[in-house]
């Protein structure tokens, strides 16, 4: 175990928020085109700052989805599911001018084709309903099979400006679209992690909690499989459609399941509620843990009385079913753009570190 790693980027800054409108188990963060969102999931609703380069720390919101004002805080805005509420929004995806949100426990996905500019804006696109005002799993409720048009507790979503990967994490499946939809319950085109669109089945060669999905800009793919303690990571997102994963973090082999793998504290190889992975300049990288509104695990949670020392690891594991070794520290790398936003792990609601290089 390195006691003293250095650290993954040279500068931060941390954006605290407006103090009259804190965030509560933010699950989603994404920068894009000058503009800051973040999933406040605790709370029902996506804030977005603009020009966030400029920005004093404690700078509230210009705008929020899912809620009229930033003041409120109810699932669907306390009424029903509509075409401008959210429950319990989790991932994020946008390119500036589109909007992505995995709206979890309406069981759907929302899109934004044109930049919201009003408090609780309208979706144009629901995906995982048949419209706006069905919320249940699976379309017709948990007794019903999974189909290439439902979903059932979405946490991630992730595109590259073309296609859509949905981590459908209830089904136990990640659904993709060969292109961003633009008509609502539109089916997917192809599905990870199952044999076929209506089966579910209990695979631990594939991710059982799949709970973000990402994709590299050279073609990796990697899933947070959060209740299996690990990450998935394929060389090429194209060959997860009919094989495992060519590597797994966080476990010896793809049929352990343990938290920190069992042992009594966190160490290099080992992972604990991982819920997303990113990738900086083609290599992966996840947050040591990320609790955000509570502790799961306290062996991991050392403290809450203030920010934490992260650590950060380069290739932590090896391949399936090899012997596991230890590992090696990154070096101090910049970001590829002037901003990276980050979200970190802890047991409180936290800060986001604007990072700059």
């Amino acid at each position: 175990m390195f006691s003293n790693p250095e650290p993954l980027l040279e500068q931060a800054i941390i954006l605290t928020g407006s103090a009259a409108y804190p965030l509560l188990a933010p699950r989603g963060v994404c920068l894009a085109g000058g503009h800051l969102l973040v999933s406040d999931t605790g709370q029902n609703r996506v804030f977005i700052w603009e020009n966030i380069a400029h920005r004093p720390p404690n700078s509230a919101p210009d705008l929020v989805l899912g809620q009229a004002d930033a003041a409120q805080t109810g699932r669907n805005a306390g009424t029903l599911a509509g075409p401008g509420t959210l429950q319990y929004p989790s991932g994020i995806w946008s390119d500036g001018s589109r909007l992505i949100v995995a709206d979890a426990w309406n069981h759907r996905v929302l899109i934004w084709h044109q930049w919201p500019t009003q408090n609780g804006q309208a979706a144009d696109v629901v995906l995982g309903q048949a419209d706006f005002t069905q919320n249940q799993p699976n379309v017709k409720g948990l007794a019903q099979p999974p189909s290439a048009q439902s979903l059932y507790w979405c946490y991630g979503v992730f595109s590259d400006g073309q296609h859509l990967w949905i981590a459908d994490t209830g089904n136990r499946r990640v659904l993709y679209f060969d292109q961003i939809p633009n008509r609502s319950y539109a089916p997917a085109d192809r599905v990870i992690g199952q044999p076929q669109f209506d089966t579910r089945d209990y695979d631990p060669q594939n991710a059982l909690w799949p709970y973000s999905v990402r994709v590299s800009p050279d073609g990796k793919m990697a899933i947070a499989d959060t209740q299996y303690y690990r990450v998935l990571l394929w060389h090429q997102a194209s060959e997860a459609f009919q094989k495992p994963a060519d590597l797994v973090f966080g476990q010896a082999d793809f049929e352990q399941n343990g938290q920190n793998q069992y042992l009594p504290h966190p160490e290099a190889q080992t992972l604990s509620w991982c819920y997303d992975t990113f990738f900086l300049h083609g290599r992966a990288f996840w947050w040591r843990i990320l609790e955000i509104a509570a502790c799961f695990s306290t062996r991991n949670c050392r403290s809450n009385r203030g920010p934490r020392r992260k650590r950060y690891w380069e290739n932590p594991i090896s391949a399936p079913g090899a012997k596991t070794q230890p590992a090696k520290p990154v070096q101090p790398i910049r970001s590829t753009g002037p901003f990276l936003f980050l979200l970190t792990g802890a047991c409180w609601p936290l800060p986001i570190r604007a990072t700059t290089g």
